[in-house]
Formats: structure tokens, sequence, C-alpha cells
């Protein structure tokens, strides 16, 4: 941050500063950092918490959210950055260790056949190493009910969630211990095969014109499904591809792909781990998996869109939206407020508030639309769905 920045944030009122260090700080992480982590915690966690039905819901739902949350905000910078990038680059000739930053569909289109040669097996080993993240995503809900069942005895939904409370079947929680390390030692060992395919890539790929193709698939599978059709290419590039993007600084962070490869690989342990525990657990998952995955794949990027555009429509924070519905950077406010404070005949520091509150109320309208429609309604609907639905069956049982 510039030192005038850094100036101009101070002569905030209190109120102010903190959220302003936050946009900040949000904007510069590109979206992997603590702020982040912290937002998406609180919006999934906070109305789990509201409507938790037992303490062991309550302790189930605190360990899914902020280990699930860690996964995708936390572990993806660790991994592929710190670990991943220079254990499989190291390698590179120096010239070339830059390039494993780019995306492969960006190297592709550069069409440098001796730089990719050499960077894509890499880059391709590298995604492949953070295959750890849906894995252990996929996990964790298996994860989830071996510690339900240490910690509290109880395997059975309909006594987790307060449905009913009896005496607890031990061949269930049998059952349901076995098939959850059945499917963690499945993970693991179908991690190690694609770690082992990584360390091939990284090794040969540069010599082999089989793992040249096979490195290419997998950083950039829409160019080799639909070369030929730009709108599925760029479609299954976006949202089917498991390499890492590219932040303003030249470090690895999480794409959208991946993103959608936790939340689909992921899906499948929630819905098997649910099963496990009972036809209620199932049926809850079902209710609510497809509009929290829906959201998160892209009905997120949809609603800021859409704030942005009612803005921009109605003429709100005009100063920092311009016509594309493109956002100032936070880096660029002190800049902005000096132009400003001219053309108006006012201070740079009113001006200057002025844009915080307009890049806040930006940040702000989509957050309070997830905390509300997409943490309250869906925890709630959800919760009263499930207790309908037993309460009818139920009856039915007795008629």
């Amino acid at each position: 941050m510039s030192d005038n920045l850094k100036i101009l944030i101070n002569t905030l009122p209190k109120r102010l500063k903190p959220a302003a260090r936050f946009l900040r700080h949000q904007e510069s992480a590109s979206g992997l950092s603590t702020t982040r982590y912290i937002q998406d915690v609180s919006t999934c966690l906070i109305p789990k918490a509201v409507f938790s039905r037992s303490i062991e819901d309550l302790t189930e739902n605190t360990f899914l959210e902020t280990s699930e949350e860690a996964l995708i905000y936390l572990s993806p910078v660790l991994l592929g950055e710190y670990i991943a990038r220079k254990g499989f680059s190291k390698n590179l000739p120096a010239e070339l260790k830059k390039e494993v930053a780019e995306t492969g569909v960006d190297l592709l289109k550069k069409g440098n056949s001796l730089t990719n040669k050499k960077v894509l097996p890499v880059k391709a080993a590298i995604a492949l190493a953070a295959t750890a993240i849906p894995l252990t995503e996929f996990s964790l809900n298996y994860i989830k009910n071996l510690m339900t069942l240490k910690l509290f005895n109880k395997s059975d939904f309909k006594n987790i969630a307060s449905l009913e409370n009896n005496q607890e079947d031990k061949a269930h929680q049998e059952k349901v211990k076995q098939s959850a390390k059945k499917h963690i030692l499945g993970a693991a060992g179908i991690y190690t095969g694609l770690l082992g395919l990584a360390g091939l890539l990284a090794t040969r790929g540069k010599n082999s014109k089989v793992l040249q193709k096979i490195s290419e698939f997998i950083v950039a599978p829409g160019n080799k499904l639909f070369s030929k059709n730009e709108k599925a290419k760029n479609f299954v590039n976006k949202y089917f591809n498991i390499d890492f993007n590219k932040s303003p600084k030249g470090k690895l962070v999480l794409s959208k792909g991946q993103l959608t490869t936790c939340v689909l690989v992921g899906g499948c342990g929630y819905f098997g781990a649910s099963a496990d525990r009972g036809k209620e657990n199932l049926k809850e998952t079902a209710t609510r998996f497809p509009l929290v995955a829906l959201y998160v794949i892209t009905g997120s990027e949809l609603v800021e869109k859409g704030f942005k555009s009612l803005l921009h429509k109605y003429g709100k924070c005009k100063d920092v939206l311009n016509d594309k519905k493109e956002t100032v950077p936070f880096e660029e406010l002190d800049k902005l407020a000096e132009k400003l404070a001219k053309e108006k005949g006012t201070t740079v520091e009113k001006e200057f508030k002025s844009l915080v509150k307009q890049k806040g109320l930006i940040f702000g309208l989509p957050y309070l639309f997830a905390l509300g429609v997409m943490g309250f309604f869906v925890s709630g609907m959800t919760v009263r769905a499930t207790k309908k639905r037993y309460q009818n069956e139920h009856k039915n049982n007795i008629a």
C-alpha cells in the first residue's frame, strides 16, 4: 500500500477504517485471503448455528464449515505455490519458472512450442498435486461421521437432528464406521495414483508426446474436447479446468475450475456420507446441496454482476463503477480522490471517504444476500423441511 493511501485511511472515521483495510486486503489477496475465509465461514456457519438442532449438529457444522473454507481459501496457495510449484519446477531453467504462473490456456494461446513442451507438464503436475483439495473435501463428511461416533457415540441422523431419541443400533454404527474408513482410504489411494502421474509428467513430460498430450488435456481440457466450438471450449476451460489461475503478483491462486471440482467431488462425499446415516439425512442433503452448489459455482458471480448492473442503472457508486460495470481497484482510490477533489472543489479526504463508502456498498450488498438468502433462508428452510417430512412419514406409519 502506498504511503499516501495509508495516510488517507487514517483520516477516516473509526467505523470506516476496518472496512477500508478489509476491502483493500481482500482485493490484494486475489480472493484467497484470510478475509475471504472469515467472510465465507460467517456466511455459512452463523445461520447453521442459529438453526442447529443439537450439540452434535452444531459440532458437525462447525467442523465442516471451518475445514471446508480453509481448504478452498487457505490451502491452494500453500499446496500449489509453496509446495507443488517449488517441487515440480526446480529443474526448469530460471527464465521458464515465471511461466509456470501463467494458465495453460494462455500458454497455448502464445503458441511457443519449446516453452510449452517444458512448462505444460510441470503445470499439469502441479494441478494434479492440488487434487488433494477436492479429495480431502470428499473425505470430510466421512471424517465428520467418524468424529460424531467418537465424540457422541451417535450415527443415526434422527437422533443427531433431534427428530427422535432412540437407542443407537450398534450394527448401524459399525456400518457407518467401516463405510467412512473405506471411502477415506479410497480417496487416499486415488490421490497416490494422481501424485505418481504428476511425478511422471514433471520428470518425463518434456520428452514424451503422449505425456505432452495428457498435460495439455489437464490444463486446457476445452481446447482438446471442443477445439472448433469457441463457446463450449471457453465454458469447459472456465468451469472444468483444474489448472491454477495467476494472481497479479505472479502467484498461483484457486481457479473457478478448481472450485467447481471441489464442489462436485465434495458433493459425492456429502451424498455418500449422508446415505450411510439414514434416508432423512440423504433427503436433507438432496434439498440443500443443489442450491448451495449452484450458488458457489455460478450464483455468487451472477449476484455480484446483477447488483453492479442495478447500481450502474440507477447511477449509484458511479465514481468507482465504470461503464463496463467494473470497480476501480482500491490501490487507485487515493489518485481518484485527488482527481475528484480538484473537479468538485472539495478536499481529498472527503472524496476518499465517499469512495470507500461506495466500495463498501458494492461489496456489502452481495455479502448480505449470501448471508440472508443462501445462509439463513436455506438453512431454515432445510431444517423445517426435514422436520416436516419426518412428521408426515411418522403420521403415515402410525396410520
